[in-house]
């Protein structure tokens, strides 16, 4: 069996750049971009991904319109390496969106480490950049990426990116200042989020050592250390478990959050 290079050859710069915007995923997104997966099955998995996704652009018509004139030469290959970094802007974005809520989460987990104490406990998370992490920074972060599992998150992030091909052309994004604008309100959601997560807890940890502060003047006796540090471990513990499905809408709006705002700048 022979193959018609004639046909294919015209066909590889506007593959790679459809590679290269999926590659961005594979960066900064969640799940795609996990350490726990070998490099060279992510590199695998992004191949298999575009090779899938190239024949379904050519099928829309949107999007095969978009191609059409690319595959007669309007893609001049001393553009190509300026619009391979441009579409893997476009897929760290797209992952960067989506990848805060988790990074949100994880940090309200840090700062009830630090509140209870458990930070002292600290684990490695190879998720995470390979940083060292508390107990609750931990869980909290397995459980955005559980809930994003949940809810389709991983289906979500590949229509989002499927969808960017007809909304942003094949080398034909160009940054402007409302990037800076959507990175910065990116941030800021997360902060948001994170509080949001983080309150209940800090809240009652806060009436707590109040309590045991004014427990420790009124009777001197009292050993603070003995039974302060257990309890505040006894009480971050059940406000985890009354707090569990409140942080979980938290964690869903924020993944929606973060995909529509990306999308709307695409759109936009």
């Amino acid at each position: 069996m022979r193959v018609d290079l004639t046909s294919i050859l015209p066909q590889l710069p506007v593959w790679t750049l459809v590679f290269f915007r999926l590659t961005g995923l594979f960066v900064v997104a969640p799940l795609f971009s996990s350490a726990s997966v070998p490099a060279r099955f992510r590199v695998m998995w992004a191949l298999a991904l575009s090779l899938c996704i190239y024949p379904v652009l050519l099928d829309r018509p949107a999007t095969a319109a978009m191609i059409e004139p690319m595959l007669h030469g309007n893609l001049p290959l001393w553009l190509l390496p300026v619009a391979i970094v441009m579409e893997l802007l476009i897929g760290t974005v797209i992952g960067y969106g989506a990848s805060l809520p988790l990074v949100g989460m994880q940090l309200a987990g840090q700062m009830i480490d630090q509140q209870v104490g458990t930070g002292l406990a600290g684990l490695i998370n190879p998720d995470a950049g390979g940083e060292q992490t508390g107990v609750f920074g931990d869980f909290y972060f397995l459980l955005a990426t559980a809930i994003l599992l949940m809810i389709g998150g991983h289906r979500v992030i590949l229509s989002a990116l499927l969808d960017s091909y007809q909304q942003v052309p094949l080398a034909g994004f160009r940054p402007d200042p409302r990037l800076a604008g959507l990175l910065v309100g990116l941030l800021t959601s997360m902060f948001e989020m994170a509080l949001r997560v983080a309150a209940p807890l800090l809240c009652l940890v806060f009436l707590e050592t109040v309590a045991t502060g004014f427990l420790a003047r009124t009777v001197p006796q009292f050993n603070l250390m003995s039974v302060g540090f257990p309890l505040r471990i006894m009480v971050g513990l059940m406000i985890l478990g009354a707090s569990l499905s409140s942080a979980a809408n938290v964690c869903v709006q924020g993944v929606h959050r973060g995909l529509w705002a990306v999308m709307a700048y695409m759109g936009g």
